[in-house]
């Protein structure tokens, strides 16, 4: 055996018989009774210590899960302003202008000293009979217009679609006009045409409103082509109208 390996031997001999002593004065040490009570406090600060790390250890992860959901709801809101954006950039123009007015009153200088005079405003004039609503259909909605099967739509784009439901919402107001214009004030016109809106009335439509073919070619542009029915199949399955038919007629309610 070379001196060098004696040596490592005799080291770690050394170190063992240390160790050996330590662990002997300490076990001496938790005999003694002035000692036993400075270990035990050791002992329960060791057990505080342990529980604050734990403590800490939870808080962590409660921290790691909540910067990761930051992250997600950042990725989303991210998105969103994308998606924002892009609706901003394409508004469908069948949607209403919206117009902000504001009125200026010029007010003239008073004498702090006056009586400020007070004037009453002018009765209204009370209409003889108030204007009655007449019911639109409802235009298509984004998620509506993604829910209709390809093989139905076709090529038809959602600006196609809702242009179509404003031509017969057209349709309708002017019909149920002169529907509801007094006839003393009706033209020759208006009067056949009032006269042909109730012969094309049933029970069926009683109380609902409706349009045949004839109010579209006689108050709108569109033509009632293939397109045209193939764009009131797809307004039936997003139960927007609903067909009549009798008489040879075959009448639109909207639903």
């Amino acid at each position: 055996m070379a001196s060098s390996d004696l040596e490592q031997l005799c080291s770690h001999i050394n170190e063992k018989i240390g160790n050996i002593k330590r662990m002997l004065s300490l076990r001496n040490c938790g005999q003694e009774p002035t000692l036993k009570t400075t270990l035990d406090k050791i002992g329960d600060e060791i057990i505080v210590v342990n529980e604050l790390l734990n403590k800490l250890e939870l808080e962590i992860q409660y921290q790691e899960q909540t910067n990761h959901s930051l992250k997600e709801l950042c990725a989303s809101l991210e998105e969103d302003y994308k998606d924002v954006e892009h609706l901003k950039e394409n508004i469908p123009p069948h949607l209403p202008q919206v117009t902000v007015t504001q009125n200026f009153v010029n007010v003239p200088d008073v004498d702090p000293g006056e009586p400020v005079k007070v004037e009453e405003p002018a009765p209204t004039k009370k209409h003889p009979k108030e204007q009655r609503s007449i019911k639109e259909m409802s235009f298509i909605t984004s998620d509506e217009f993604n829910g209709i099967p390809a093989y139905m739509k076709s090529r038809l784009t959602y600006c196609q679609i809702n242009d179509v439901i404003k031509e017969i919402n057209k349709a309708i107001v002017s019909k149920y006009k002169i529907l509801y214009q007094p006839k003393k004030s009706m033209s020759s016109v208006a009067r056949n045409l009032y006269h042909r809106f109730i012969d094309e009335e049933t029970k069926d439509t009683k109380g609902h409103y409706f349009i045949v073919e004839a109010d579209i070619k006689e108050f709108t542009t569109l033509k009632a082509d293939k397109r045209f029915h193939v764009i009131l199949n797809i307004l039936r399955h997003c139960r927007r109208l609903s067909e009549v038919r009798g008489g040879g007629l075959t009448r639109y309610v909207i639903t």
